[in-house]
C-alpha cells in the first residue's frame, strides 16, 4: 500500500513553528489583558517638592530679602540659572493609586527684594494690606 515517510527532521521543524505561533499569540493576547487590581494592597502616597501653606504665603511682605524668603518658604524647588531673581516651588501630591495634584508658586525679586508672587496661592489682603500687585493665579509659568 501507500507508505508515506516522514523524516524527524521535518516534524521537528514543524513542532518549532507550532510552538512559536503559539508562543507570538500568547504575548500578543498579553497586551488586552486588563491590569488586575488586588485588593487590600496597599499603595503609597507619593508627595514631592516643596510643601506650601497658605499661613507661609500669608508671611511674605513685600521688600523682604532672598534670605528672609527661603527662612519662610525654604530652599525653593526650581532656581532658573537663567532668571535669578525668580524662585518656583513647586509640590505635587499623589495619594495611593490616585489622581495627581500639583500645586506651584513663584516668588520674583527685583535687586534682591521680594516684588511679586505668582501661581496657586494669593496672600489674604487683610495680613499683607494688598502690597503685592495682583497675583496671577491661571498658573502660567512662562512669564
Amino acid at each position: 500500500m501507500f507508505k508515506a515517510s516522514i523524516s524527524t527532521a521535518s516534524i521537528q521543524r514543524m513542532a518549532r513553528a507550532c510552538a512559536m505561533l503559539a508562543a507570538i499569540s500568547l504575548l500578543g493576547a498579553c497586551g488586552s489583558i486588563p491590569i488586575i487590581q488586588f485588593p487590600g494592597v496597599y499603595k503609597v502616597d507619593i508627595e514631592q517638592g516643596n510643601i506650601v501653606t497658605q499661613e507661609m504665603v500669608d508671611q511674605l511682605r513685600p521688600g523682604m530679602t532672598k534670605r528672609q524668603v527661603t527662612f519662610v518658604m525654604g530652599t525653593p524647588l526650581v532656581r532658573d540659572p537663567f532668571h535669578q531673581d525668580r524662585w518656583d516651588y513647586v509640590y505635587s501630591y499623589q495619594p495611593g493609586g490616585g489622581e495627581r495634584g500639583q500645586e506651584r508658586l513663584s516668588v520674583l525679586f527685583e535687586n534682591d527684594e521680594l516684588v511679586s508672587i505668582t501661581g496657586d496661592f494669593r496672600p489674604e489682603t487683610g495680613n499683607n494690606s494688598g502690597a503685592f500687585n495682583a497675583p496671577n493665579t491661571s498658573g502660567d509659568s512662562n512669564s
